[in-house]
């Protein structure tokens, strides 16, 4: 089996980052998009001229003003009469948009974002728990302890541990019968995501029995309707995966 091969093998599938054909608008706003949140196009900066940008990529002009729109609905560029497109400043970019954090993701995470990804989580997750635990039904329930089934199963793959997880927290938004935690869903994919790759639980015993006995406090408190316990359970399991992930990239730690 060749290193792709390989690499495709353990990745999870999750949504915003499975390898798929892409239409040609999604493949340049990937591109432009990266290029902006790198700095390789800097805030201030005007993007190349359109003529530039049409031989780079071999598209129509329809395409390039679509592939524009979406990038300023990103936050991520403003267009001009008589001044041209140029990039806005970090503090506009919308960093709740599903492409920006998988963009993100695919270029690398440092701590900071990471920490400010768990902030975020601990905020939303925590209190979609509550909500779950007030609300939730039998049926909610099942498919929690299904998806932690999965994780407890998944001894021997980070891949299926990864996507269990996902499910799982997804399953808690469900419950919390709260149109808008279900729709940052994305903030809690791009996080399991940035945790899979730079350190996952499956690949120590302990850490796994640690994660896995983590959630199952979480259902555990929902089933309960313990709203309270719930809370404080979602964000005990969110902060052991941040401590794991900065221990595993601790100074002699990186690469084992």
């Amino acid at each position: 089996m060749n290193q792709q091969a390989a690499t495709d093998k353990d990745e999870p599938r999750f949504g915003r980052f499975a390898r798929n054909i892409r239409s040609s608008h999604d493949q340049v706003a990937q591109v432009l998009g990266n290029e902006i949140l790198s700095g390789v196009i800097a805030p201030g900066e005007k993007l190349p001229q359109e003529a530039e940008i049409l031989a780079r990529f071999g598209i129509s002009r329809t395409v390039l003003r679509e592939v524009f729109k979406t990038l300023t609905a990103k936050g991520l560029i403003v267009s001009k009469t008589r001044v041209g497109t140029t990039v806005l400043d970090s503090a506009h970019w919308n960093y709740f948009d599903a492409d920006i954090l998988a963009w993100k993701a695919n270029q690398g995470f440092d701590m900071t974002f990471l920490r400010d990804l768990a902030e975020i989580r601990v905020a939303i997750e925590s209190a979609a728990a509550r909500a779950a635990a007030e609300r939730r039904t039998d049926e909610d329930i099942a498919e929690m302890r299904r998806h932690l089934a999965g994780m407890r199963d998944a001894t021997d793959s980070a891949r299926d541990f990864a996507e269990a997880d996902l499910q799982f927290h997804k399953a808690i938004g469900q419950a919390s019968d709260n149109a808008l935690m279900r729709s940052l869903s994305a903030v809690i994919e791009t996080a399991l995501m940035a945790s899979f790759r730079m350190s996952s639980p499956v690949n120590e015993a302990e850490e796994h029995q640690t994660s896995v006995r983590g959630h199952a406090q979480i259902v555990d408190a929902i089933e309960a309707r313990d709203g309270e316990r719930a809370a404080r359970a979602m964000r005990d399991i969110i902060g052991h995966g941040v401590s794991r992930i900065e221990k595993s990239t601790a100074p002699g730690k990186r690469g084992k």
